[in-house]
């Protein structure tokens, strides 16, 4: 901290400015029949400066520098050999900036009064903007001899040094500063930030003992040791340390924090989440550092036991942190790791309320909420998400999958043309928003633009599964192309042989071109995966066993069918009539 001669009484600068007019009082009484006239004009003059100067301050109080700056010229024009009319003005161009014109005033002053502490330390205080370091330091070494009790001179003078990497001087002058007022905080700190830079560990770590025993019951002091320590590769040392502060309070968050992020890096998990525990029912601790070490911890975990017990310790860390967005998503990733996805969901949900700004938060609700078959969530949290990106493409597909799920078609198909406008035409993404797009169209009867979108995708990803899927089936039901939706269907059931849906919708193609005999094949291949098998599929099933004959065996397929659900409308017509019934 510098010494701001602002802030000097007005008082004391009158006093300075006492000898302003060229004669003294004396001089004038000696001559005052001869002098009169001249005695009654300097007398004028002297009440005329000294006006000059509480206005001048004035501004300067007044945080005016420019306003003050002309009246303190005027006193240097009518004093040319008085100091005080350098230093004020020099002050004023400091205050402005003028670090160059303020260096010419201020050396005058010095030059007509060196023994002025106020004169010396702001030249110096210009030597050192001027990073003529050498020149302040001299003036800073003469100021500290003439006044060694004066604690703010070591401290300009030791940061002088520092300035021109005088390091050693700066250490010393430090040394005579503890000497004068003890050991410090702000000294020792700076202490040791040279030993560093001068990479003398052992020195800055004795620097920080001395502090330990100037005032020994100081937990702070013993932490920052411990950091000291830790960030220079000595962790073992760093546990006494840890543990003498614990001693000393057994709530210091920073200590237990400390040594669990030591046990986790040397694997004992167990020590580790002793002290985790401390540390996470601790309210008055920051949630910061609970969260670095906290995931560092994630980054060991093996054993399921282990995943259940990091799992205890993020949900106490976010009963004492409800408020933490980080902490939630701790949480939520934890439970992500455990299978619970709808519970993830929420706690990613809480995350996107306290911080609605971070993308990943809400692409992790929106993934779940499509995960979890939840359309109106999605829908929902999609307006949410876009309130905060309406420019992310990912976020409009998202709304459109939404609406589509709900039958929302135009809205669908509107969200979606402008996913589509967003990602750009080379993105990934692109064949699947073409791909809902052409459901889109299809669940409006668009046909041809339903087509048309169809191919857009598979031009872009000729194996998506979804549109030849959607594109091949949807062609059977129309009867159209069927040539085309058998390709589709054969491409399909090639790359996923064990699907029941594709084989289902290959199967039905088959079934539209009357190749009743492969229809069968495809379905009894579906009909193997028990646990995926959709009344639909059984349905179909029954549909093809009537067309080669078998009336008993479809009527069995059809109630099968319709204790399953997923159904056509016609399936209640085929069992009462015992017929088959088609659109």
């Amino acid at each position: 901290m510098r010494i701001d001669s602002l802030k000097i009484p007005v008082l004391l600068i009158f006093i300075l400015f006492i000898g302003i007019s060229q004669e003294s009082y004396a001089q004038r009484r000696g001559k005052q029949k001869k002098l009169e006239t001249e005695q009654d004009q300097g007398a004028a003059q002297s009440l005329e400066r000294d006006g000059l100067v509480a206005e001048g301050m004035k501004f300067m109080m007044k945080e005016e520098p420019v306003k003050a700056l002309p009246l303190f010229e005027k006193l240097v024009q009518a004093a040319p050999l008085d100091p005080a009319g350098y230093y004020l003005t020099a002050r004023a161009l400091m205050k402005i900036d003028q670090v160059e014109e303020a260096f010419t005033a201020s050396k005058k002053a010095y030059e007509l009064n060196k023994n002025n502490d106020f004169y010396a330390q702001q030249l110096a205080e210009l030597y050192a903007k001027r990073r003529k370091y050498a020149e302040a330091a001299q003036i800073y070494e003469g100021l500290l001899k003439k006044s060694p009790e004066n604690i703010q001179y070591g401290i300009e003078l030791a940061a002088i040094y520092v300035f021109n990497d005088e390091f050693d001087k700066a250490i010393r002058t430090y040394d005579v500063l503890e000497k004068a007022i003890g050991i410090t905080e702000e000294i020792t700190r700076q202490k040791q930030q040279l030993f560093l830079r001068q990479n003398q560990l052992d020195k800055a770590i004795a620097e920080a003992r001395r502090l330990i025993e100037s005032e020994p019951g100081e937990v702070s002091y013993q932490v920052e040791l411990a950091e000291l320590l830790i960030a220079n590769d000595r962790v073992v040392e760093a546990i006494a340390p840890l543990e003498e502060a614990i001693r000393i309070n057994p709530d210091e968050a920073q200590a237990h924090v400390l040594l669990a992020d030591i046990y986790r890096k040397n694997g004992n998990i167990e020590k580790c989440n002793q002290e985790l525990k401390i540390v996470f029912a601790n309210p008055n601790l920051d949630a910061e550092p609970k969260i670095r070490v906290l995931s560092g911890y994630l980054s060991m975990l093996k054993t399921a036991e282990e995943h259940a017990d990091a799992l205890t310790l993020a949900k106490q860390l976010m009963d004492t942190h409800p408020g933490e967005s980080k902490v939630q998503v701790i949480y939520a990733d934890l439970l992500m790791r455990n299978g619970r996805k709808p519970e993830a969901r929420d706690a990613y949900v809480r995350a996107s309320v306290l911080d609605p700004s971070v993308y990943e938060i809400w692409g992790a609700v929106l993934q779940l909420d499509g995960e979890l078959n939840q359309p109106d969530s999605l829908l929902a949290h999609s307006e949410k998400a876009l309130e905060v990106f309406p420019n992310q493409g990912m976020f409009w597909y998202s709304n459109g999958m939404a609406h589509l799920i709900k039958k929302n078609y135009r809205q669908a198909i509107s969200s979606l043309e402008e996913s589509l406008k967003l990602v750009g035409e080379r993105n990934d993404m692109v064949p699947y928003i073409y791909g809902q797009l052409g459901d889109a169209y299809n669940g409006l009867g668009e046909h041809k633009k339903s087509d048309a979108s169809y191919e857009l995708s598979l031009k872009a990803n000729p194996d998506n599964d979804h549109v030849l899927n959607n594109y091949s089936y949807f062609l059977s039901l129309r009867r159209e192309r069927l040539d085309q939706a058998l390709k589709m269907s054969e491409r399909l059931v090639k790359l996923h042989k064990d699907n029941p849906t594709y084989l289902d919708t290959h199967a039905w193609v088959l079934y539209t071109m009357k190749d009743y005999k492969r229809a069968k094949e495809y379905l009894e291949r579906a009909l193997k995966d028990s646990a995926s098998v959709s009344g639909t599929i059984v349905e179909h099933y029954g549909d093809v066993l009537f067309k080669l004959g078998e009336r008993d065996g479809a009527l069995t397929q059809w109630k099968r069918a319709r204790s399953m659900g997923e159904t056509t409308e016609l399936l209640d017509k085929k069992i009462a009539t015992g017929s088959l019934h088609e659109q």
